[in-house]
C-alpha cells in the first residue's frame, strides 16, 4: 500500500485512469510494449476490460468499446482516486460540493481470483467523473 500525504483523504492518491478502445487486444499489445502488466481482466469479449499496471501500482482501466465508433483521439471514461476509507472520502468529496452520482458500494471483479473492492463516483465542478476506489490487493 502506498503512503499518502494528504490529511484528509487518507490514502489517497492515483489508482487507475479508465477508457474505452476501439480493439482491446490491439491497445493490450501496445500498452505491453510499453512496459505496462496485465494485473486482472474481468468480463467477457464485448465487454472485457483490463487493468493494466503501468508501474508502482497505478493502471490504465481499458475496455472494448464500440470498434465503428470514432473516439478521436480516446475517450476517458473517469480517473480513479485510491482511498483507505470509501464512505468516509465520498462524504468529503459530498461536502466540498461534489454531485455524488454512485453511493459507496461494494463490487467483486470476477477476476481469476475474485477480488472485493468499495468504489463511490462523483462530479467535479466542471463535470468531471471521478472514482473514489478503496482495495488492499491493487
Amino acid at each position: 500500500m502506498m503512503n499518502s500525504t494528504n490529511k484528509k483523504l487518507k490514502g489517497c492518491g492515483f489508482h487507475h485512469l479508465s477508457m474505452k478502445v476501439k480493439n482491446l487486444e490491439k491497445s493490450i499489445k501496445f500498452y505491453e510494449d510499453l512496459g505496462f502488466t496485465e494485473r486482472v481482466s474481468w468480463g467477457e469479449a464485448a465487454k472485457r476490460t483490463v487493468l493494466l499496471d503501468t508501474g508502482d501500482h497505478n493502471y490504465f482501466e481499458i475496455s472494448q468499446g464500440d470498434p465503428d465508433q470514432v473516439y478521436g483521439e480516446g475517450v476517458f471514461k473517469h480517473v480513479a482516486l485510491r482511498v483507505d476509507d470509501c464512505s468516509e472520502a465520498i462524504e468529503k468529496a459530498r461536502k466540498a460540493g461534489g454531485e455524488v452520482t454512485v453511493e459507496t458500494r461494494e463490487v467483486t471483479l470476477k477476476t481469476e481470483k475474485p477480488i472485493q473492492i468499495r468504489i463511490a463516483f462523483f462530479k467535479g465542478p466542471d463535470g468531471e467523473l471521478i472514482e473514489l476506489f478503496e482495495n488492499k490487493d491493487t
